[in-house]
């Protein structure tokens, strides 16, 4: 493959990677052809040492959506991250789609759980004053279940988001691991 060819495919695969860093990219891997042929190799055997264009951008937009979300910790980076991380294999996406799908369905079932037990405190908490029935004891009780649930609600609202990045973080260690092991040797 010739070092245009290459460049073009690379450039090609760089799908969903804002302009600016693919020109980066691009621009970094012409000059490793630059000085590779200065060095005396020839295109085709700086092509073989640098693989697959297809793979290849497939680990640079994994770096890249790691990058983002190391930067903005937002949910759009964060669904980036992950996706990114997911698109690095078949095999990869085989094994992290279901453990991603069961660990993302118990946080949304907490996140519900969360939901539920806080509007229930709230709305206890609204009843509590009108409860004449029973005097103060049932006011008491009444105020301080209002309490019990809306913190309860509160807190595994709060656990769910720690969990949720921890998550995201652990996917993000197990990207880099994967791109240090299937990352090209070249010479």
């Amino acid at each position: 493959m010739t070092k245009d060819a290459f460049l073009a495919a690379l450039r090609a695969h760089l799908t969903g990677v804002s302009p600016a860093t693919a020109d980066d990219i691009v621009s970094d891997y012409a000059s490793h052809f630059d000085e590779g042929m200065a060095a005396g190799r020839s295109e085709h055997e700086i092509a073989a040492a640098l693989g697959d264009p297809a793979r290849l951008a497939r680990e640079l937009r994994a770096q890249a959506g790691l990058k983002r979300w190391e930067e903005e910790r937002s949910p759009s980076a964060a669904a980036g991250a992950v996706l990114a991380i997911l698109s690095l294999g078949a095999i990869d996406l085989l094994i992290l789609l279901p453990l991603l799908m069961v660990v993302c369905s118990l946080v949304f079932a907490f996140a519900c759980v969360s939901a539920a037990l806080t509007v229930a405190g709230v709305i206890v908490l609204l009843v509590s004053p009108f409860s004449l029935f029973g005097g103060g004891l049932a006011f008491l009780h009444m105020l301080l279940t209002g309490v019990g649930l809306t913190s309860a609600g509160v807190s595994i609202g709060a656990l769910m988001a720690l969990a949720s990045i921890g998550i995201i973080n652990f996917l993000i260690h197990y990207g880099r691991f994967h791109l240090r092991l299937i990352k090209p040797i070249t010479a």
